[in-house]
Formats: structure tokens, C-alpha cells, sequence
């Protein structure tokens, strides 16, 4: 699977969510009120990323789920730029 956004050959494992996985909740996310619900699982590579809000809506199919899938070294670019306050 190539994903969209940075043209990372990922495993195609990672097209869709899995139960097993060990998605955690961003410490940017706030309290989960409703708010800004971002969840990551971090792969041995690579780095999943998702909306958490997307599960509480009955409707959706989570076989279906949005999911955007970075390499680990972009991911780790990203980070120190969020750290370092680079992106306002």
C-alpha cells in the first residue's frame, strides 16, 4: 500500500485498522471530551495515525476507518518540528 500523502511504500497490513493493535491516544488530544481525538500506533517502521472519533459513530464502518500510515523516520521529523515549534 502506498499512502497517499507521503508516498511511503507501508505493509499492506497496515490498510486498515486492527483490534490488535496498540492504539494510544496523542497527549495533544485534550481530555477526549469531544475535542481533537488523534490516536497513534507505533509499528517497528512505521507509524499509524487515526480520529478516534470516528469509532463512537455507530454508522461507520470500522473495517473502513481512515488511516494514515508515515514511516518512522518522517514521524520522528514531524515530532521535533511540533516540539521545536516549527508548525504555529
Amino acid at each position: 500500500m502506498d499512502d497517499a500523502l507521503t508516498g511511503t511504500r507501508l505493509p499492506d497490513s497496515t490498510a486498515r485498522p486492527s483490534g490488535r493493535r496498540n492504539w494510544r491516544k496523542s497527549s495533544y488530544s485534550g481530555d477526549g471530551g469531544g475535542g481533537n481525538c488523534v490516536e497513534v500506533c507505533l509499528e517497528d517502521n512505521f507509524v499509524l495515525i487515526r480520529d478516534s472519533k470516528y469509532r463512537r459513530e455507530p454508522t461507520n464502518d470500522l473495517a473502513a476507518q481512515p488511516v494514515i500510515g508515515v514511516d518512522a523516520a518522517q514521524w520522528d521529523t514531524f515530532l521535533s518540528a511540533v516540539m521545536a515549534g516549527r508548525l504555529g
